[in-house]
């Protein structure tokens, strides 16, 4: 598998803040390494909930992720208020990728980054659908 090349915060599009919560620590007193994929998901759900009108709940197509990967660099702790920095790098016609990076508010270099895939699937029959268009409306801004 191929490394991911580090990328700088001038290569995101949109950004969410996200604060560490004591919860997410282990007892080495850092975030645990799979929160860190809660924060690529809090991301890019966020994103398309109030940019694409997305109802997690009850739309009747779901972005399902079926692919991630995350390459750590630094720690993050608690209190920390993460920059978590997405934008798109495939746009097909059911599936999106995405790459994202982890930042400490203020650092240029991503405490972590990685990419992160959805597949849009009918809810009830589980098969892939097109992208909806409010979704793919909100999607285009930050395609690269």
């Amino acid at each position: 598998m191929n490394e991911l090349q580090e990328p700088s915060r001038a290569e995101f599009k949109r950004f969410l803040a996200i604060p560490t919560r004591w919860q997410d620590c282990d007892v080495y007193g850092h975030v645990n390494n799979v929160v860190y994929y809660s924060y690529f998901d809090t991301a890019v759900t966020g994103h398309l909930v109030a940019e694409g009108g997305l109802k997690p709940m009850e739309a009747p197509v779901i972005g399902v992720v079926v692919e991630t990967r995350c390459q750590f660099r630094q720690e993050l702790n608690f209190p920390d208020t993460i920059d978590a920095g997405i934008k798109v790098v495939r746009l097909g016609t059911s599936s999106v990728s995405y790459e994202i990076g982890l930042f400490r508010q203020c650092e240029e270099k991503p405490a972590a980054f990685g990419h992160f895939v959805h597949v849009w699937i009918n809810r009830e029959s589980r098969r892939p659908e097109a992208v909806p268009a409010a979704i793919r409306k909100a999607l285009e801004p930050l395609c690269v």
